[in-house]
């Protein structure tokens, strides 16, 4: 696994949106408040092209220029890391326009976002063996104040932290909107996280997934390589983190039932699983939490739901590709995560 360079004192954030960008309120005045912030840490910030473009389609521009975006920022030395803009809708589009044997063969450089922002965070890992960072994107950095993910987010790029725990509280109902672009997660629910075996757990493996409305868009394509990627990295097992945006929970459980028939789930050590945007929404005597153990308990390894990942925040900012050592003990869990 090739890890990048961390970010130093001064060093250069560039900006992409290979999914949204930032042209609509509230994300714009978020976002040039998120620059605000990064200049006053003292770092130099570039923007790509598509920032702040609403040409596309699900997208912030054609896919082409998206991918001509990623792939001028990721292969040339404009910025030491990457931060997508936002999520978005058919990122997936972009694909065939960026340059993974380049990308494969230019000096690893961190890209970090969710989302639809899988299309490439899981795809750096599984095809480029480059690790990168499932986390907010740019313009939850203007939230006033930030939340501890956020800095957690800046600590695991800057190289400060390789330790994340979950957070207390999460947001079920938010408050950012058009006249409220800056405020802050309004984490009301407390965290409960559901273990299945319900008994506390330690586990260690190669950390990839991200969002299960991506990933299974991605199963059976050309650019799924994830057979060979669990070959390549059996000795270490691997560790699934998966959370889902639009899916309800027949679909999540279609999604598990797809990338279990593709092969997925090989030398698999663990699950982390994130809370559902469609959050407590069961159909027909199925919950999210059925939806995904009743599926995955074939493999009698240790399934973590409720995890503090993905569309209701805050998120545990995660290493696609990093070893990383989970502990859970109760209702608490941390990760580790090593370069190596």
């Amino acid at each position: 696994m090739r890890y990048p360079a961390f970010l130093q004192p001064g060093g250069t954030i560039g900006f992409v949106a290979p999914s949204f960008g930032c042209a609509i309120e509230p994300y714009r005045t978020a976002f040039e408040n998120a620059q605000k912030k990064f200049a006053a840490l003292g770092y130099q910030l570039v923007l790509g092209p598509n920032c702040y473009a609403q040409q596309g389609v699900g997208i912030s521009n054609t896919p082409e220029k998206c991918g001509q975006e990623l792939n001028r920022f990721l292969c040339g030395d404009q910025a030491d890391i990457l931060i997508s803009c936002g999520g978005g809708e058919l990122m997936c589009e972009t694909l065939d326009h960026v340059d993974f044997d380049a990308i494969r063969q230019a000096p690893p450089k961190w890209f970090m976002g969710y989302s639809d922002n899988t299309n490439l965070t899981f795809l750096l890992a599984t095809l480029c063996d480059t690790a990168a960072v499932y986390g907010p994107c740019a313009a939850s950095f203007g939230m006033e104040p930030w939340h501890p993910a956020l800095q957690d987010a800046m600590d695991l790029l800057t190289g400060k932290k390789q330790r994340v725990q979950g957070y207390d509280r999460w947001e079920k109902e938010g408050l950012k909107d058009e006249e409220h672009p800056l405020a802050p997660y309004h984490v009301t629910e407390p965290r409960v996280l559901r273990r299945f075996p319900d008994q506390d757990a330690a586990f260690s493996g190669r950390l990839i997934g991200g969002c299960m409305d991506c990933l299974v868009n991605l199963t059976g394509t050309r650019y799924d390589r994830v057979a060979d990627f669990c070959q390549q990295y059996q000795q270490d097992g691997i560790i699934w983190f998966l959370e889902a945006c639009d899916l309800n929970v027949f679909a999540m459980r279609r999604a598990i039932w797809q990338m279990q028939q593709a092969g997925w789930f090989a030398h698999v050590k663990g699950f982390l699983i994130g809370r559902p945007a469609l959050y407590d929404q069961p159909a027909m005597g199925l919950d999210q939490y059925h939806a995904v153990y009743d599926l995955l308990a074939r493999y009698q390894v240790p399934v973590i739901q409720d995890v503090d990942l993905g569309h209701l925040p805050p998120m545990m900012p995660l290493i696609c590709g990093s070893y990383a050592q989970v502990e859970c003990k109760g209702n608490d869990i941390s990760i580790t995560m090593l370069c190596r």
